[in-house]
């Protein structure tokens, strides 16, 4: 959908090619983890805003709440963090979300949906000129060789997508990818929210370096305050620690955990059930490290990167790569030629919520590495600021406009960052 957004800007015409389209309004199989609890970073919603002006208004008016300053509370080690007044988050399910998005995106004349699944690429010469599709629409199954033109196709399929296959069968490099296998299960409830913390929207605990990053020795979970008059509270846990679908238990975790959560656990009423989710690894598709690349092509959200969850950066990932592509076209690019600038762009930012999720991931025992070079440094110096950020506000906004994708991880590694680390940590 965002994708479709920046593209309306640029083309006489933009074709979402969606397999549910006709039965579920698009927001059915493509997200199987579409009920747990998602966030929107500060960039993220900045982006959003920027895409589609006006909308946060839109959504908090149907419901949703917006966090501002010590509405949005972080925990390390079950420390509350400083507040951070340029933190901006939005409290809404993902289904919400979209729900607002795709509606002002097909309110574009030149944008629309047709039900079908994509099949395979077609080619003219290097370049991308279409693709293969079969129809969903029912009693229309049968059409599978149908061809629609393009001057530009974009990948959305997600983490699983098919895209290297198709390369490869027509005579292509398969991207390289990355991977790192973290193990993670993440359950989501729902409960009915009344006048407890009348000033939270969002809380989030994880361990940090006082319990060396042990799960069992601080509770790892987080809520926010969503559409429907409902919190919505997220438990997560690596390898053996998952958590299931049992609510008793899911209570029960959630009183080890901070105060919000707890406090929730005690006043408020489960709405639902408990929705449990599993994710092995981490991975990036490389595409800048392809020789080759045929024009007309390119790629988006996680069919580029697919990262850990518990960090909170799909949504804005995939903002930014509208974004990244938004600032491709408008350079003049031509849509046939390989998109060599918008892998370029997209991939700084992919590379900084890599380097983030997964310096933070190689903190857990069970995860073996890829190492990148230099981690032992990286954890030190990190092990550090993530110490100092829970004592120093300074400290803190540097970190926390990490966090939200405000900056790149390497802006905590400025002289004046580590000097007042040191010096945060000496004075304690």
């Amino acid at each position: 959908m965002l994708a479709a957004r920046v593209l309306s800007d640029h083309a006489t015409e933009v074709v979402i090619l969606e397999p549910d389209a006709a039965v579920s309004g698009g927001t059915g199989r493509g997200a199987p983890h579409k009920e747990q609890l998602h966030a929107l970073l500060s960039m993220g919603h900045t982006q959003l805003e920027r895409l589609f002006p006006g909308i946060s208004k839109e959504l908090i008016e149907g419901g949703a709440r917006l966090g501002t300053g010590p509405a949005v509370q972080y925990y390390i080690d079950g420390v509350l963090k400083p507040c951070a007044p340029e933190s901006t988050m939005l409290g809404a399910t993902r289904p919400f979300i979209e729900e607002h998005v795709r509606r002002r995106v097909l309110a574009l004349e030149n944008v629309n949906v047709q039900a079908a699944q994509a099949r395979d690429l077609v080619f003219s010469g290097s370049r991308v000129s279409g693709v293969r599709l079969s129809s969903m629409q029912p009693g229309l199954e049968s059409l599978a060789h149908d061809e629609l033109e393009a001057d530009l196709v974009v990948d959305a399929m997600g983490r699983s997508s098919r895209l290297g296959t198709w390369l490869v069968n027509h005579g292509w490099q398969q991207p390289p990818m990355d991977r790192m296998k973290v193990d993670l299960g993440y359950a989501t409830a729902m409960f009915r929210r009344g006048a407890e913390l009348p000033e939270t929207v969002i809380a989030h605990a994880s361990p940090g370096p006082a319990s060396d990053y042990q799960q069992r020795l601080s509770e790892p979970g987080a809520l926010a305050a969503v559409e429907g008059d409902r919190w919505s509270v997220v438990l997560v846990g690596y390898n053996d620690y998952r958590p299931g679908h049992d609510p008793r238990e899911f209570r029960r975790r959630m009183r080890r955990c901070v105060a919000p959560l707890r406090e929730v656990a005690e006043q408020c009423e489960l709405d639902g059930s408990v929705q449990t989710f599993t994710f092995r690894e981490s991975q990036r598709r490389n595409f800048t490290r392809l020789r080759k690349f045929p024009g007309g092509l390119v790629v988006v959200g996680d069919a580029v990167a697919s990262v850990n969850p518990i960090y909170g950066q799909g949504l804005t990932l995939a903002a930014l790569a509208a974004t990244s592509l938004s600032a491709h076209l408008q350079s003049g690019a031509s849509p046939h030629q390989p998109a060599r600038g918008y892998f370029e762009r997209v991939r700084a930012v992919v590379d900084a919520a890599w380097q983030l999720s997964t310096t933070a991931d190689l903190a857990q025992p069970h995860v073996t590495g890829p190492y990148p070079r230099g981690y032992r440094l990286i954890r030190w110096a990190g092990d550090r600021v993530t110490a100092a950020s829970v004592i120093d506000p300074v400290v803190n906004k540097a970190f926390m406009d990490v966090i939200h994708m405000r900056e790149h991880p390497r802006a905590l590694t400025r002289t004046r960052i580590l000097a007042r680390t040191a010096r945060v940590l000496a004075q304690r």
